[in-house]
């Protein structure tokens, strides 16, 4: 099956912007089925790169064509373990996943990725080669608080993710007492809006007017400059 490609505009926003954003978009959007009461979660990815940290120097230098690889769970929980790839083809991107078990996520940390070549999802032995021919291995964790909303017309999905942290220490997931840094200002929030078809008039019209709009705001780069000097130069690790 296809994976849909979709737009993605990033911002960066401050505290009073995310209050007179949310307000309309509470009246104009759709809380997402996941989210809390509060319409929030928490997120929690460890991200992968190579030895000459390749995915952080494509994004920096703005390569039109990239992959990216992580893990992610949800509110510390492992009833849902996803591995990803964010592909980045023009100004398209496309996002796919595969699940994957607790115990096999304990496999790739301790470095044994046999597992992945007999997948049934093409992901995961994609992921294998990435692995065993570019050498992949954790570079790091990225944490922060999300709020979506979403709409139907155009699948717009509008997130603010807030509490951006990039954590220093190990790479388990499910640590609570995971140590980590804020790597934004404080009240400093990422606003993304994502599309696959179109972008209703009325929602381009909320985007914030002078914008930092169009930025290339990576939480991955962000957490990858915070954390540089536990790694030393390259920030690779065996």
């Amino acid at each position: 099956m296809a994976v849909p490609l979709r737009h993605e505009l990033k911002f960066f926003i401050s505290p009073l912007q995310y209050q007179v954003l949310s307000r309309t978009l509470k009246a104009t959007l759709s809380p997402d089925p996941n989210g809390d009461e509060n319409n929030q979660y928490h997120i929690r990815s460890l991200y992968f790169d190579t030895a000459y940290d390749s995915a952080l120097y494509d994004k920096i230098n703005g390569t039109a064509n990239r992959d990216k690889y992580r893990i992610r769970i949800y509110n510390g929980s492992d009833a849902v373990i996803r591995l990803e790839r964010k592909k980045k083809v023009g100004s398209w991107i496309c996002k796919e996943e595969a699940a994957l078990t607790r115990a096999e996520l304990e496999k790739l940390l301790s470095g044994d990725y046999g597992f992945l070549l007999a997948s049934p999802q093409p992901l995961c032995r994609e992921f294998y080669f990435e692995c065993v021919s570019n050498l992949l291995r954790p570079r790091v964790v990225v944490d922060y608080e999300r709020e979506p909303w979403v709409q139907k017309e155009g699948t717009v999905r509008i997130t603010f993710d807030r509490d951006v942290r990039a954590a220093v220490g190990g790479w388990d997931l499910f640590d609570p007492h995971l140590p980590t840094l804020p790597v934004l200002d404080p009240g400093t929030l990422v606003m993304e809006v994502k599309f696959t078809e179109f972008l209703p008039q009325t929602l381009r019209e909320l985007l914030p007017p002078k914008a930092q709009e169009w930025t290339a705001v990576s939480k991955y780069v962000l957490c990858c400059d915070k954390t540089a000097y536990c790694h030393g130069s390259s920030g690779w690790q065996g």
